[in-house]
């Protein structure tokens, strides 16, 4: 259940950011939520395999490579999910970044639920 509840913020913040951010596009909520899943799954099994080989620039740039591997991951989810489109790296990279920073906000508002029930 709680699976389900962060795959719909993370489409509701998707969504949120199409209509914020210029060079990114979603065509309409299920396309959204098709997205969320499609992120999440490229970072339980892509992202590891992408840090595990990139080791080595992660750690000379202090672990700022991370930002590139996420940009990847979401032009990746770009390639495979029609109707999502996102117009170039500088653009994935700001939506990437943008888009943590909305599920720690947003998984934090869930936090707070639970621990009040």
């Amino acid at each position: 259940m709680k699976f389900f509840l962060k795959l719909l913020l993370t489409a509701l913040a998707v969504i949120i950011l199409a209509n914020i951010l210029p060079g990114v596009a979603v065509t309409n909520y299920v396309t959204a939520v098709i997205v969320a899943l499609t992120i999440s799954l490229l970072n339980m099994f892509v992202r590891p395999l992408l840090i595990f080989f990139t080791l080595p620039a992660t750690i000379v740039t202090l672990g700022l490579f991370l930002f590139v591997i996420n940009a990847l991951i979401i032009m990746l989810a770009d390639k495979l999910v029609d109707g999502f489109a996102v117009s170039g790296f500088f653009t994935a990279l700001i939506f990437s970044v943008l888009l943590s920073i909305f599920r720690s906000f947003l998984f934090s508002l869930l936090k707070e639920e639970e621990t009040k029930a």
